[in-house]
């Protein structure tokens, strides 16, 4: 017994021994992030201001590498499908880890089980706005004149099964309004098509819309967190008329199922320390995001709430991937 222990132990330890140095000398090479939307969005900016300040900080290049396509899951499958070593992660977003996978056949990966949560990043407020000539001021006067008027409960949005979606048939299925999604490529074309008044309302990310909303040319309604943007601190949410809503709209850093605890405590603490250093926050907050940061521990508890909500939204409204 005792040799058949010893066999044991010793075949197993060419496994361990790699293991235990890529903890002791991690990082020893370059790193790459993997942002799956192009270049120029909101998630490639937080992602490449991130990369510069963890390269710092762990004396390794960290380079963004953009892999856009499929609603984000192209980027995700490689990060999912990689070597759990650290030197592969990702930037994922709501999206990515909470609603996708609702919505396509055979899901090429599993947000919950094929990732090691790494730190949440940031909140991207989502803000329903409406053309001036829609006299409603607040949520509830809004509900009110839909029921009214039943062929003015159209509203854009950035694509379906987005948050900005999401938010739309949460809405509706607490409000019982008569809304009718009108899916876009994009929130600037939803948006233009609400100034000139082809569309009554928009759910839009506040980064789009708030130019609009100073200028007059859209009126905010409500923010669909569960508490107020600090952008828009007079706009009410949609939580204080129905109790308990919150859509919120958000992004974070993954990497592959099982690495190594060392190796994702490291990378962890990194990626929370250059984003709540001050420049960091001060230019994100520019752009409409709110760093918040955060533990492995905090951003699973989020996925897998977000996954099961999500899902039970999209089959409950029947949503299918554009």
């Amino acid at each position: 017994m005792k040799k058949l222990i010893i066999s044991m132990a010793l075949a197993m330890l060419p496994w361990a021994i790699p293991t235990i140095a890529t903890a002791q000398t991690y990082p020893d090479k370059q790193i790459k992030l993997v942002v799956p939307y192009p270049p120029g969005a909101s998630t490639d900016s937080l992602g490449r201001m991130v990369a510069q300040k963890i390269s710092v900080a762990m004396g390794q290049p960290v380079v963004v590498d953009n892999r856009a396509g499929a609603s984000g899951n192209i980027g995700s499958e490689i990060v999912a499908k990689s070597a759990p070593d650290g030197y592969t992660f990702l930037l994922g977003t709501d999206a990515t880890h909470a609603a996708n996978m609702h919505m396509v056949p055979n899901p090429p990966f599993n947000p919950v089980r094929d990732f090691t949560p790494l730190s949440l990043a940031a909140m991207n407020p989502i803000v329903l706005v409406v053309h001036p000539s829609i006299t409603a001021n607040n949520i509830r006067e809004l509900v009110a004149f839909v029921k009214a008027n039943p062929s003015k409960g159209a509203y854009g949005t950035s694509g379906s099964g987005s948050p900005h979606h999401l938010s739309g048939e949460l809405l509706k299925q607490r409000s019982g309004a008569p809304l009718t999604h009108i899916p876009y490529r994009g929130g600037g074309p939803a948006l233009n098509d609400v100034m000139g008044g082809q569309i009554p309302m928009i759910f839009a990310s506040a980064i789009t819309v708030l130019p609009h909303i100073q200028s007059g040319r859209v009126r905010a309604i409500a923010v669909t967190g569960a508490q107020r943007y600090e952008g828009l601190p007079n706009v009410p949410t949609i939580a204080e008329t129905y109790e308990g809503f919150d859509m919120p709209s958000w992004l974070a850093f993954f990497g592959p199922a099982n690495m190594p605890e060392a190796v994702s405590r490291r990378l962890s603490e990194e990626i929370n320390k250059a984003l709540l250093e001050p420049d960091t926050k001060s230019k994100l907050s520019a752009s409409g995001l709110i760093v918040v940061g955060g533990n492995s521990a905090e951003l699973s508890a989020t996925v897998r709430r977000e996954y099961e909500l999500r899902g039970k939204l999209i089959r409950e409204a029947n949503i299918k991937a554009d």
